[in-house]
């Protein structure tokens, strides 16, 4: 009896099996059908995203295409702004360095020159090549030497004042060299660049005469190139109107310290006069 329940028990277990067997199968079947279709569908789909990636890397309306099919008078108008832009950051880093120069020269000047005790020592203190040496070195020679037919109908302080006034003048021109270049590119650059904007217009009007028809691709390269004309123009102009107004500031405050030194080094050299003649 027990056997036969046993074996009635397989029986069942085997029966079992069989059917839910072949329902696995057809669950496996749509999954794995379900996961093709979804390589299938990603596949189209990456395709058009690369597509879309190089078509953003090529772009037909940007400053590398004018510069592959621009004409002369665009290519002429972008390479004079960027002669432009060249010398505008030329002249902005080199008066800078300049200025910043002069200011510890001024620096150095008022912490050894009138401590020395003559003026050929201060004169020494001074750096060589420097523009307070210069004033210093003109301004002394002017007090030793002042005899001439032509000189000895000035008096002497109006001498030596000429002199220090001529070399801080000359300092001055130095100081000041390059900015009339800033101001001339900061109010001529976005007329040029809008020269190319009109220039670029008027080549997308010629193509839209020569096709018959205003399409969007006869239009759209003409005037890419003259909007990109207009924003380089001003990104050409606006730090050379920044850096001229600030190359202006400094170099007024630098010329008020040589003009200090100019005066009291007039002072010395009055108060040294006035000493041998005691």
């Amino acid at each position: 009896m027990i056997s036969r329940i046993s074996g009635l028990l397989a029986a069942i277990a085997f029966a079992a099996t069989l059917a839910i067997s072949p329902a696995h199968a057809q669950d496996q079947k749509p999954a794995d059908a379900a996961a093709s279709a979804a390589v299938d569908t990603a596949a189209p789909a990456a395709a058009p995203a690369a597509a879309e990636v190089s078509k953003k890397e090529d772009n037909p309306y940007g400053l590398k295409a004018m510069i592959d099919h621009g004409d002369a008078v665009s290519k002429g108008v972008l390479a004079l702004l960027a002669i432009m832009s060249m010398g505008s950051w030329y002249i902005l880093i080199t008066k800078l360095w300049d200025t910043q120069k002069l200011a510890n020269e001024a620096k150095d000047a008022r912490a050894t020159f009138f401590k020395k005790a003559s003026l050929a020592e201060g004169l020494k203190s001074l750096k060589e090549t420097g523009a307070f040496r210069y004033i210093a070195a003109s301004a002394i020679e002017a007090s030793e030497h002042h005899e001439g037919a032509l000189t000895e109908n000035i008096d002497h302080a109006s001498w030596v004042s000429m002199n220090v006034d001529r070399a801080v003048g000359e300092v001055n021109t130095r100081v000041q060299g390059g900015l009339g270049f800033l101001a001339t590119v900061g109010s001529t650059s976005p007329f040029i660049g809008l020269f190319g904007t009109v220039w670029g217009i008027l080549q997308a009007l010629t193509a839209i005469g020569v096709a018959g028809q205003a399409s969007i691709d006869k239009v759209a390269g003409p005037v890419g190139e003259a909007l990109i004309m207009t924003a380089i123009g001003l990104g050409v102009a606006v730090p050379a109107v920044l850096g001229y107004n600030w190359l202006v500031n400094r170099n007024k405050a630098v010329m008020g310290q040589v003009r200090a030194f100019a005066a009291d080094l007039h002072g010395v050299l009055m108060g040294n006069r006035q000493v041998a003649k005691r």
